[in-house]
Formats: C-alpha cells, sequence, structure tokens
C-alpha cells in the first residue's frame, strides 16, 4: 500500500480568526488554500450541516508532502462539544514553542523537550523542543481506540497500514503507509470512545482505480461505509472522488483519488488573502 498517503484531519472551529492565529503565528504554518461553500457538502466534509460553510487548508508546506490540516467552518455555529475521541497531534518545532511563549499562548511541559498546547475550541496539539526538521515536522496524529486489537486488526489487515511500533505499557499502536508520512497511533482509552459534536476526520489517498475495490472490501467485511463512491465539485478546480468509511470506533476516514486531489491541492498564493477577507471582527 505504498502507494496511499496520509492526508490531513479535519478540524471543525468556530473562530476563524483566533483559529488562523494559532496556526500561523504560533505554529508557523503556512495557508494553502481556502475555499467558500454555499451549501453543505455530499460527503459531510463539513459536518451534519446544511448551511453555508468554509474550508481553510493548513500546513508547513504543499499537501504532496506535508500531512496538514483542514479547517472547516460553518457559519453560524459558534462552538462544539468536544469529545475523547482525538488525542492530539504531534509536531517537531522548536520555532512554534518559542512562538507560544512569545506570544503568551499557553503551554504546559509534559516531558522531556514536549509541550502540550492547545488549539482553539480545545484540540490537543504536542510540540517537540527540537529544531524543526527538512521534511514534514508533523510527526504523528493519535486516535482513542475501546479495543486495540481490533483496531489494528481494521487498519493493517483491510485499510493496509504497516505497525511501527507497539507499547504495551502505554497500550498504544504506532502505524503508517510508509515510514516517510506522518502516522497514525492509536491509544486504547478501556472505555468507549465519544465524538461528540467536535469529531473530525482523517483522510488519506489512494489511486483512483482502488477506490471500488476498497468500498466493496468494506462491504464484504461488514464494516461501515458513511458515504459510497461519490465525486465532489469545488467550483474553479479538480473534481474529485471519495469514499467515506467508519473504524470500529466510529472514527471517520476519507479516502479520495491521487491523481485529482494532487490537482485540487495545488497551493493557491492567494489562500492567505481569501481567509483574511472572510474574517469575523475581533470584539475585545
Amino acid at each position: 500500500m505504498a502507494l496511499r498517503r496520509a492526508l490531513h484531519f479535519v478540524f471543525k472551529v468556530g473562530d476563524r480568526t483566533k483559529t488562523a492565529t494559532f496556526y500561523r503565528d504560533v505554529l508557523g504554518m503556512k495557508i494553502l488554500r481556502h475555499e467558500e461553500f454555499e451549501e453543505g457538502c455530499k460527503a459531510t466534509c463539513n459536518g451534519p450541516y446544511d448551511g453555508k460553510w468554509s474550508k481553510t487548508m493548513v500546513g508547513f508546506g504543499p499537501e504532496d508532502n506535508h500531512f496538514v490540516a483542514e479547517l472547516t467552518y460553518n457559519y453560524g455555529v459558534g462552538e462544539y462539544q468536544l469529545g475523547n475521541d482525538f488525542l492530539g497531534l504531534t509536531l517537531q518545532s522548536s520555532k512554534a514553542v518559542s512562538n507560544a511563549k512569545r506570544l503568551g499562548w499557553p503551554l504546559t511541559e509534559v516531558g522531556e523537550a514536549l509541550y502540550l498546547t492547545h488549539a482553539p475550541g480545545g484540540y490537543p496539539f504536542y510540540l517537540v523542543d527540537k529544531e524543526q526538521p527538512p521534511s514534514d515536522p508533523v510527526q504523528k496524529v493519535c486516535l482513542a481506540v475501546s479495543d486495540l486489537q481490533k483496531s489494528t486488526h481494521y487498519w493493517t489487515t483491510l485499510l493496509g497500514m504497516k505497525v511501527m511500533e507497539k507499547n504495551e505499557e502505554k497500550k498504544t499502536v504506532l502505524m503508517g503507509f510508509t515510514d516517510t508520512q506522518c502516522k497514525l497511533e492509536l491509544h486504547d482509552i478501556c472505555g468507549a470512545v465519544d465524538h461528540r459534536t467536535a469529531f473530525g476526520r482523517i483522510a488519506f489517498s489512494c489511486p483512483r482505480e482502488q477506490l471500488p475495490d476498497l468500498e466493496a472490501l468494506m462491504k464484504k467485511e461488514n464494516q461501515k461505509i458513511l458515504t459510497p463512491l461519490v465525486s465532489l465539485d469545488t467550483p474553479g478546480k479538480a473534481t474529485v472522488e471519495v469514499v467515506i468509511l467508519a473504524d470500529p470506533d466510529g472514527h471517520e476516514i476519507c479516502f479520495v483519488g491521487d491523481e485529482a486531489f494532487r490537482q485540487l491541492s495545488m497551493v493557491d498564493p492567494k489562500g492567505n488573502e481569501l481567509l483574511d477577507k472572510v474574517y469575523e471582527p475581533c470584539i475585545c
């Protein structure tokens, strides 16, 4: 499954202004592209909302070779309830640590050269206080599971990831499609996974020809398919095909055809400008 790529994690955001400050000024990411939509996504990319929404992609570099964040904003929805499903995104950047200290963004030291901070909305981020690597600084995304063995089987046997590391004491398994990509860490919380309304989605790409086979496999194995193979349009950009799945704990998983996604995800040099145009006024 070396042709499959980890792409991004979807976060619902209630305040675009504060959120942009966190990703741009604290983490040091770039606005890769910003898109506005008049109605809800056919694949519920923006959650179970039918109205106007926006998508902002942010990362340390192009989506071709960086794991990025997709920030979805639903007009009129100011906040979401956090569950226990998303346990953190880890990235390596001493610059992000110094930015947070300089800007007074709350940081908690939780280990040697390791800090915990939170994005607006309460999403946890772990910052490794070491020089930012020339490759992608994003190291892993951690998700909660209720049965580590069952989930590991799903992600490896059905989706094709390989196990990189197991920690029985911490009840974690680290996996990925290749050694050079952002990894997925599953953490057994010994209880039910609660997604609440802030639930996210993790996205991967694969050759377009694999999408029907992936959907057929999930049907055969009686696994949950949230959205069967569907085409998604973005005004003025490439049309992509996706299948949306759910793992045993209900974590949403998007697989998108890689060829068209590479066209869709090209960096837009006007991304910053487009986002700044739609900022809500800051009420201080």
